[in-house]
């Protein structure tokens, strides 16, 4: 039996065809059993991401002041007179 030939077991999927180096090296995520635990660590990494943009995306329209550049370049903050003027 050559050393390059293994038996395949049926879940296996590209783990069992033959491929380069190079190629097991550039898709790494193909040849790799999953790991529960780096999963959960990058869903919730990702969901408190997004809970922090739409949380400053709710404070931001909550906000009661409005940024007005001057004819001299210079940009204030003020408080919206109006609902309407939005």
């Amino acid at each position: 039996m050559n050393k390059n030939t293994r038996e395949t077991i049926p879940g296996d999927g590209l783990r069992s065809l033959r491929s380069t180096t190079l190629f097991r090296a550039i898709n790494f995520e193909l040849y790799t059993k999953p790991n529960k635990t780096v999963m959960i660590l990058g869903i919730l990494a990702i969901v408190g991401c997004s809970g922090y943009i739409f949380y400053m995306n709710f404070n931001q329209k909550r906000n009661n002041y409005r940024t007005i550049v001057k004819s001299d370049d210079t940009v204030v903050l003020v408080k919206k007179a109006s609902k309407w003027t939005d």
